[in-house]
């Protein structure tokens, strides 16, 4: 394993869509999305993102907030954010109000996560154009934002929605939320983040556009950040990518047999991103996604790799999320989560880093150590039968009465 380059990603977690394919029962899908944050809370993984959607049978959570509100009670230490809250689905005051609930429930875990809405179905169903969506989005961050931030009463009429003289009862526990702003391919999530002071969350880092896209976009959020007074920091930038991991490439590849072609599918035929690979076949999917860098599917060792190939395309970066998918059966996808936290983020923390220095140390001064021990013990030894022959000779001496 290589090391990585110093701008690499120091926190990890999750990008939870979710992505079930239809034909299961649902409430066990989303008990098990809920004992998976369980799970990463235990392996120290730092934050999960819930998505959002209305339709299309795979993306089955409605309400991030709702989830996340249970998840809290099952975690102790992960931070809990909307992934995404499409904004054009709410209005600006119900949003920032239940959020600042949440803020205080998790006693600050959660995170406001926003974007347009990534399917055109659910849009279509509320009768919201979806060439209007990216405009209502920002539109609608403006307000929340002046909600969350509490200066002054907000008053807004865009035509969607309307504000008058509104303001929140509570402020967020800690007097802070964080938010961070959806990107794709186009450039309105980072103009919107780099207009409002946001932190960025690249859904699509690992699509080819989108890889593609990662330098142009920080430079949108600089520029924009600096016209409105703003300061772009790239610990607040997250980067989204699949991975599968296994102990050798081959059991991965195995593994993946189990689901890839479904979530393939729907990327194909339903979703309304067509980022897998145009094949049905399994060998040639495992092949095509790692030969493109969509994502990985191998040991840590390449999950290392595709991070640093990451770091190095952005410039740099804060957080990695693991997409969430059911690639690989419920045992094979948990082991997959605890070698990335055991191998993979360990080697961009630096925290593995100390105990190998520690043994590199003991060995090289081991024979050193091993003589001194060895004095030591000879020593005690040797104390030990002085001791012996004296209380013999004292004991001789009482007997001759001496």
């Amino acid at each position: 394993m290589s090391s990585p380059t110093p701008a690499g990603p120091r926190r990890f977690g999750i990008f939870l869509a979710p992505f079930h394919p239809p034909g299961q029962n649902p409430t066990l899908a989303l008990e098990r999305d809920l004992d998976l944050l369980a799970h990463l809370d235990r392996l120290g993984f730092h934050e999960a993102w819930i998505g959002e959607h209305h339709s299309a049978g795979h993306e089955i959570i409605a309400s991030p907030e709702v989830f996340i509100a249970t998840a809290a009670e099952r975690t102790r230490h992960l931070r809990l954010g909307t992934g995404v809250s499409s904004l054009p689905y709410h209005h600006p005051l119900m949003l920032a109000d239940r959020m600042v609930l949440l803020s205080h429930l998790t006693r600050g875990r959660v995170m406001l996560g926003v974007g347009p809405g990534a399917l055109p179905s659910d849009a279509f169903m509320m009768g919201i154009p979806v060439a209007r969506q990216r405009d209502m989005m920002e539109e609608a961050l403006e307000a929340v934002l002046a909600l969350l931030r509490g200066h002054e009463p907000v008053t807004r009429d865009t035509g969607w929605f309307q504000l008058r003289d509104a303001r929140l009862q509570l402020r967020p526990y800690g007097d802070d939320l964080e938010v961070a702003v959806a990107a794709m391919v186009s450039p309105s999530g980072p103009r919107a983040a780099g207009r409002h002071g946001c932190g960025l969350l690249s859904l699509g880092a690992t699509q080819t556009a989108g890889f593609d896209a990662l330098g142009y976009h920080w430079g949108v959020m600089e520029e924009r950040a600096a016209r409105y007074g703003n300061t772009a920091d790239r610990g607040d930038w997250r980067l989204v990518g699949p991975m599968h991991l296994a102990p050798t490439r081959e059991q991965a590849a195995r593994d993946v047999a189990f689901g890839l072609a479904d979530w393939v599918t729907y990327f194909q035929k339903v979703a309304a991103l067509p980022i897998a690979p145009d094949t049905e076949d399994p060998e040639q999917l495992v092949a095509a996604i790692n030969a493109t860098g969509l994502g990985v599917i191998g040991t840590p060792g390449d999950a290392i790799a595709q991070i640093e190939r990451l770091t190095a395309q952005s410039g740099g970066f804060g957080t990695y999320l693991l997409m969430a998918h059911d690639w690989a059966d419920t045992e094979a996808t948990l082991r997959s989560y605890e070698l990335f936290a055991r191998y993979v983020a360990p080697a961009f923390q630096g925290s593995a880093r100390p105990p190998a220095a520690s043994r590199d140390w003991a060995a090289a001064n081991r024979a050193a150590f091993i003589g001194e021990a060895t004095d030591a013990i000879t020593s005690k030894i040797q104390e030990h039968e002085n001791e012996r022959r004296q209380e013999r000779w004292q004991a001789g001496r009482a007997g001759q009465g001496t």
